[in-house]
């Protein structure tokens, strides 16, 4: 592997001593005296020094960037506010490479009120925002802000029409189609002057700001008088308006009920990228939601992460506007409550530069109970979506694909591109409830109909080469067996006509079709444990292997003294490390739905008359402890086979020895309150 000549950290590495312990600021250039990443350290000796141990010891984005380094400069600083602010301004100034760069993952639409106008209009936009106009979003989808818009046109007919099409109707004296249906108020024509305009523009702003209460109050006392007044045809023209209204903000449920102003933060992060998802909560309501992915800089923890966003979401810019989000008009872009999944690791100080900014009292915090805690999981949940949806748009693309098998074909040396993979992992709490999994990628693609689980038979303490060597001759010696069962099929003249497909079920041999290349999780043991079970069935000449270890990402291979280094950028790797995480997840949920029953058969053990049968029966209505200690006497009643007093004596066991209220252990029968 032949590159340009990097250079040694070694030559411009400050002199023993000479580095401050106080917290600051650092910046590595390179010899063109380019900034190429900043940081910050409580303790600038103790950080600085990491970057200059045994480069083998490095993150491979972090070799890269100690090599590309020709000068290192500090800044020491008061505290760690000020470190908090120093850091976020030389990220905006000079743009280091190095840095982690959040980019959103698709540009999310916002709607747009031209309030400068003598006429505000109102639209659905994306990109660059404009001084003096107001905002609302970003929403996720463009399709139901417009959808709301053109509802909400019909109470508040405000002008929608572009400049064009406003200026060519007052030059002509006649309205375009939109004041003929009653969804503009025609200003163009003079139908009402600035000062009523703006006056609906600004219930339309008051509603979508969440301030419906009192149009809506105002609303229904028109209708009413109107009604009392015979005047049937307006009543019916408010009463729609109402059924419009109410349309409008069904679309936007409450999930804070106590109307709270907040922005709700969760990361989901692999080895490779980190994903954000964040919910825009105005008066309790989500008003908009956004998503990124970035490429993971370093081995830096999800509160460095964390902190890092929020540098970036709410840091200042040169023209003393807030970050990424802008100020709507309506108030300011950082609300009261921040809410994160992960604590930053500048909680303070980072609570302490939001408050400056916002000038009032910000609430950074991890939410544990409550309707913020379950908006947090939905928010975590999302976070995660977007990062799968970001790993499957790339590996969905027909040409991404190609070039990731290309990649892992060339740098592992392999004569033909591996069309079939398979990777496998164990998965164990102290050697109990040992499982492993088997999943297969085909083409780039999950093929999830050949995944397969394993219940590790033989299996002492907590050694993982014995159960992957269990698990692997499992796999090889179903291959070897259907090869034979084939073979044995065979013609007389020779001719093989046993298919991949059972003669006698009709159903495809499950593991009939021999892998191209096994991907072990693990470096150079795991591999050489792996090796040995080829060699065992014969097979290694056949099947190529290699381990992907995960602090660093490298690809080991059998009888290789060094690992294969991958880009960060390849899409070789990518593929790799997408086959590898979803071995383990496969491992692990199959390992805690197996915990799961353990436990709930653990607790059932003592309960006399309780067979087979009827924990199977519990087992499949209740799946877990957990929910089977929330179940009720009654509940356990309805199930087959289960009496009054053996769903008694159950509940019992399962809350202790006290009595449950409600029961009557000697007879088992519900008492009534």
């Amino acid at each position: 592997r032949q590159g340009r000549p990097v250079a040694d950290p070694s030559t411009y590495r400050p002199a023993p001593g000479t580095i401050p312990t106080q917290p600051g600021v650092y910046r590595f250039s390179d010899e063109h005296g380019q900034v190429i990443y900043v940081g910050k350290a409580k303790n600038l000796r103790n950080r600085l020094n990491s970057y200059f141990q045994d480069i083998s010891a490095l993150h491979p984005r972090t070799q890269r960037m100690v090599t590309t380094a020709a000068h290192v400069q500090w800044t020491v600083v008061q505290n760690e506010l000020e470190s908090l602010q120093l850091e976020y301004t030389w990220i905006k100034e000079f743009d280091p490479r190095f840095n982690v760069m959040y980019r959103d993952d698709k540009s999310y639409p916002w709607l747009c009120i031209t309030w400068s106008d003598e006429f505000p209009r109102v639209f659905v936009g994306r990109g660059k925002r404009r001084k003096g106009w107001r905002y609302f979003g970003p929403f996720g989808q463009a399709w139901a802000i417009r959808d709301t818009m053109e509802t909400l046109l019909r109470v508040f007919p405000m002008r929608s029409c572009s400049t064009g099409v406003f200026n060519r109707a007052r030059s002509q004296g006649r309205p375009c189609l939109l004041g003929y249906i009653g969804k503009c108020s025609a200003p163009c024509v003079d139908r009402i002057g600035p000062d009523e305009h703006r006056a609906i523009v600004e219930d339309f702003c008051s509603f979508m700001a969440g301030r419906t209460a009192p149009i809506l109050r105002r609303i229904r006392t028109e209708m009413d008088e109107a009604a009392e007044n015979l005047e049937f045809e307006r009543a019916a023209v408010l009463r729609d308006s109402l059924d419009s209204l109410t349309k409008a903000m069904e679309r936007n449920a409450i999930v804070l009920t106590d109307g709270t102003d907040a922005d709700v933060i969760a990361l989901a992060v692999d080895p490779l990228e980190v994903g954000v998802k964040i919910f825009h909560v105005r008066n309790g309501r989500v008003r908009g939601e956004r998503g990124w992915v970035a490429d993971r800089a370093d081995n830096a923890e999800p509160a460095e992460l964390m902190e890092e966003f929020l540098l970036q979401l709410y840091g200042l810019d040169p023209d003393g506007t807030s970050g990424q989000i802008r100020d709507d008009g309506l108030g300011p872009a950082i609300p009261k409550e921040v809410l994160v999944s992960v604590e930053p690791s500048s909680l303070e100080g980072l609570g302490e530069l939001l408050t400056n900014l916002r000038g009032s009292r910000v609430n950074l915090r991890v939410p544990m109970r409550g309707d913020k805690r379950t908006l947090m999981d939905t928010v975590t949940r999302n976070a995660q979506e977007v990062l799968e949806q970001h790993k499957l748009k790339r590996s969905s693309d027909l040409a991404t694909r190609t070039r990731a098998l290309e990649e892992i074909q060339e740098a592992l040396g392999l004569d033909r591109a591996p069309l079939r993979m398979e990777s496998y992992d164990i998965s164990h709490i102290q050697g109990t409830n040992v499982v492993g999994s088997m999943v297969v990628f085909e083409d780039g693609m999950p093929r999830k109909s050949e995944y397969r689980r394993f219940v590790i038979k033989s299996f002492d303490g907590s050694d993982d080469f014995a159960a992957m060597h269990e698990v692997l001759s499992r796999r090889l010696r179903r291959l070897q067996e259907d090869r034979e069962q084939m073979t044995a099929a065979a013609e007389p003249d020779g001719e093989v006509t046993g298919t991949l497909v059972d003669p006698t079920t009709g159903a495809p041999r499950k593991f009939a079709y021999a892998p191209h290349l096994i991907v072990v999780d693990g470096g150079a043991p795991q591999v050489h444990a792996a090796q040995q079970v080829l060699e065992e069935f014969g097979l290694d000449d056949e099947i190529a292997l290699c381990g992907l270890a995960k602090r660093l990402e490298e690809v080991w291979l059998p009888d290789e003294e060094w690992p294969v280094i991958l880009p960060r950028t390849s899409e070789g790797l990518y593929l790799l490390q997408r086959l590898r995480d979803e071995a383990h997840r496969f491992a692990i949920t199959f390992h805690r739905s197996k915990r799961s029953k353990a436990m709930v058969e653990s607790v059932l053990d003592d309960v006399p008359g309780l067979g087979e049968v009827r924990r199977k029966a519990l087992l499949k209505k209740f799946s877990s402890v957990r929910a089977l200690r929330r179940a009720s006497a009654e509940e356990i009643v309805e199930l087959p086979g289960f009496g009054p007093k053996l769903a008694a004596q159950v509940v019992t066991a399962l809350q202790g020895e006290e009595t449950p209220t409600g029961v009557n252990t000697a007879t088992g029968e519900v008492i009534e309150e």
